[in-house]
């Protein structure tokens, strides 16, 4: 993402000018936008003239509107199927452009001589097309973070996976905050037995091992230099005989890339199943965070391994849900703060404030913060659990801790009933 103009002041007021270029972008401006803000894009609208002789005659305009948002979608096409893609792929290596899907509506309130002030408009934001962004409340600081974090050149990519079984395999790309799946396999494998069903057996999996061969060629960008790591993940033997294939081929085909790729950046992972979920599993697997530590997603996966562990082990020092972590934060408990992306999205300004509130006190007291992208499958795991949980530095009883704030809350009742009897 680019940052094309900002102009904020120390209220947080003001405006935010930025150029989307991919996926990611386009996923961070979804958190960005809220209902009520100004947003500002170009946008085609189709006008009609009539001429003296009352004759008609329509063509497409390209204007700028500017919309108060009342409804913002996201939507990630790679996460689909993609099959009909890999049918105009190419095998060059290189990754695809964006496929990410984004639309606001709301009412126009800048004067157009097109657009009558107050009609409802969409607006379908596209990469490498400005977006004017001026929020309602102000610029908090979880929001000014994010278009810090999203304008650092030089982002992409950085782990491909491939999750797969016996004739089942799922191809994924890793960014810092997206999960996207760009391709899917699926192929019956007869079960192996003696005589013409071996013969079956072996010849469906060569089949299996040839589409994952023309998958990666054709969905992994193992050639670009953003790429740290490839996965091939699997139960059992699969990742193994697939890992042989790909050699195998590479050397056939002489294809010198592709077999630098395979030697430097393939890594077999063991995961318990052969679907997408199980991408958790090999975020927190040794290969991987040795490798990958500095990065977001492998973060994340980490922490989150880190609380649940916690929990059964000291669950005193492992609290979840908005009002026991707050409750947290108010005592200056708290080390690490695990919260969802999810939760800034909230469409009421109280809500979102509480939360930046949140994460503003917890850093202010030397806490770390982690905030889950909800298109990973650890952040998808957090939601689960109501989007917030927290690791303290030292054990609080949740029971003890609610009876003092329900004492607390009685004392300050009674003085209160006191002063209005002695007026």
């Amino acid at each position: 993402m680019k940052l094309i103009n900002k102009s904020i002041d120390k209220h947080g007021a003001g405006h935010v000018t930025l150029r989307p270029e991919d996926d990611e972008d386009m996923w961070h401006l979804y958190n960005l936008i809220q209902e009520g803000d100004s947003v500002r894009a170009p946008a085609i609208r189709r006008v009609q003239n009539v001429s003296s002789t009352g004759s008609t005659e329509s063509h497409r305009v390209r204007l700028n509107l500017t919309l108060q948002v009342s409804r913002v979608e996201f939507s990630s096409s790679g996460q689909q199927d993609s099959s009909a893609a890999a049918d105009a792929g190419t095998t060059s290596g290189q990754a695809s452009g964006s496929t990410a899907f984004l639309n606001i509506a709301g009412k126009v309130i800048s004067e157009n001589q097109h657009v009558r002030l107050g009609a409802h408009h969409t607006l379908d934001l596209e990469p490498h097309r400005d977006v004017r962004i001026e929020k309602q409340f102000g610029w908090d600081s979880v929001a000014l973070g994010r278009v810090a974090e999203s304008t650092v050149p030089g982002r992409g990519a950085e782990v491909s996976a491939i999750v797969c079984g016996e004739g089942l395999a799922t191809f994924c790309l890793l960014s810092q905050h997206m999960t996207v799946v760009v391709h899917r396999i699926s192929t019956p494998v007869p079960r192996k037995s003696t005589g013409a069903g071996a013969e079956r057996h072996e010849k469906a999996l060569k089949k299996f091992y040839s589409l994952i061969h023309e998958g990666f060629l054709r969905h992994i960008p193992f050639s670009s230099p953003d790429m740290r790591a490839i996965v091939i993940a699997s139960p059992g033997w699969v990742r193994d005989s697939v890992y042989d294939y790909l050699v195998s081929e590479a050397t056939k085909s002489g294809n010198k890339s592709l077999q630098a790729a395979i030697r430097e950046k393939v890594i077999k992972v063991h995961i318990t199943s052969p679907h997408i979920h199980s991408l958790v599993e090999v975020l927190k697997s040794p290969q991987i965070t040795a490798q990958l530590k500095e990065t977001k997603f492998a973060k994340e996966g980490i922490m989150l391994d880190r609380f649940f562990k916690m929990l059964s082990t000291d669950e005193m020092r492992a609290w979840y849900g908005p009002d026991h972590v707050c409750l947290a934060a108010d005592r200056g408990a708290i080390g690490t703060l695990l919260i969802s992306d999810h939760l800034f999205r909230a469409s009421d300004a109280p809500t979102r404030k509480r939360y930046v509130e949140l994460v503003d006190a917890v850093q202010s007291k030397g806490g770390e913060v982690v905030i889950f992208s909800s298109m990973h499958e650890s952040g998808q795991q957090l939601n689960q659990l109501t989007g917030i949980a927290a690791l303290l530095t030292f054990p609080l009883d949740v029971e003890v801790v609610e009876r003092e704030e329900r004492e607390e809350a009685e004392r300050l009742a009674a003085q209160e009933g006191d002063t209005q009897d002695a007026g």
